[in-house]
């Protein structure tokens, strides 16, 4: 049975005490948790996504951060860089910049702070399909842009556009992403539809979708792939011990919010990064929180009790 999972991968950066400098990329930790990934059999990473706090880096750090990653990962596994701004203008530039650098495809969320229309988000992805010269997948993030993108908009943009490829449905029940499948698999069944929600994998799968593309496998990439390996041999009973190992684990996002910080505060527990330090606004955790962290790893079995 085909089925991936690919993690947006958080984003390190270096502690800096001056709360009102920016902070650095910390890419000695990125490769780490790169080599990480590669090493679980994880199928690809997303550059720049929401956990990888894109709104609050610069262009110019979006850009080094992809080539970065793109070296460092030198093939082992898919690359995909989210390449979203508010100023359209600026979307296909960074996309053809990392595209140029070996990034096998780039990932567009839509415009947010007003909702916008069908023939809107058409036009939207119309233009960045024809000014971006290689594969883009579809983000679609309601509860963060207002609105959803349609499965009869996805549907035409993957009819008329061969380098539309794919979408990330972030949504947490499968009403939306099921009737994406419905509509875009019978006429392109090359076009991979991804759930954002670790707990919807095998429900994506069995419903005709290509897997997940979600948080959960920073922190412990060896459980996801393991679910998949599951999955793709047609496990039945192995995969549902996994479904029930990841919807324990999603308290991690549940811990507090913003989820970010305690994702990446998971990270930094488990080795993976050495700070879970946060772009602002999103705070940086205080002793009680990370012990929260600490909590919940331990009861998982990703880390051992300290006495």
């Amino acid at each position: 049975m085909n089925a991936k999972w690919i993690c947006p991968a958080v984003t390190p950066f270096q502690p800096n005490e001056n709360p009102s400098a920016p902070l650095e990329i910390d890419f000695e930790s990125a490769g780490r948790l790169y080599e990480n990934l590669i090493a679980n059999d994880i199928d690809g990473v997303l550059i720049g996504g929401s956990l990888g706090e894109f709104f609050g880096q610069t262009l110019k750090q979006r850009e080094e951060l992809a080539k970065f990653a793109v070296k460092q990962i030198a093939g082992r596994m898919q690359v995909i860089i989210g390449t979203a701004n508010m100023i359209a203008e600026e979307i296909a530039p960074l996309s053809n910049a990392c595209l140029d650098a070996g990034a096998d495809a780039v990932m567009i969320v839509p415009p947010f702070y007003f909702s916008f229309s069908d023939k809107e988000m058409y036009d939207f992805y119309s233009r960045m399909a024809k000014e971006i010269h290689g594969p883009v997948y579809l983000y679609n993030f309601p509860d963060r842009t207002g609105y959803t993108i349609s499965p009869i908009v996805v549907r035409r943009l993957s009819e008329e556009y061969e380098n539309i490829v794919g979408i990330k449905d972030t949504i947490s029940g499968m009403d939306h992403t099921r009737e994406l499948i419905k509509a875009v698999k019978p006429i392109r069944p090359d076009f991979e539809i991804f759930s954002g929600f670790d707990d919807n994998f095998a429900h994506n799968v069995l419903s005709g979708g290509d897997g997940a593309i979600c948080g959960f496998s920073n922190v412990a990439p060896k459980i996801c792939t393991d679910w998949v390996k599951a999955v793709r041999a047609n496990d039945l009973e192995l995969s549902a011990v996994y479904h029930q190992k990841i919807n324990r684990c999603m308290d991690v996002y549940s811990i507090g919010a913003p989820f970010v910080p305690y994702v990446k505060e998971a990270c930094r527990q488990c080795g993976w990064i050495s700070s879970a330090a946060c772009t602002f606004p999103i705070p940086n955790l205080d002793a009680a929180e990370r012990a929260k962290v600490t909590a919940f790893l331990v009861r998982e079995g990703l880390i051992e009790a300290t006495s």
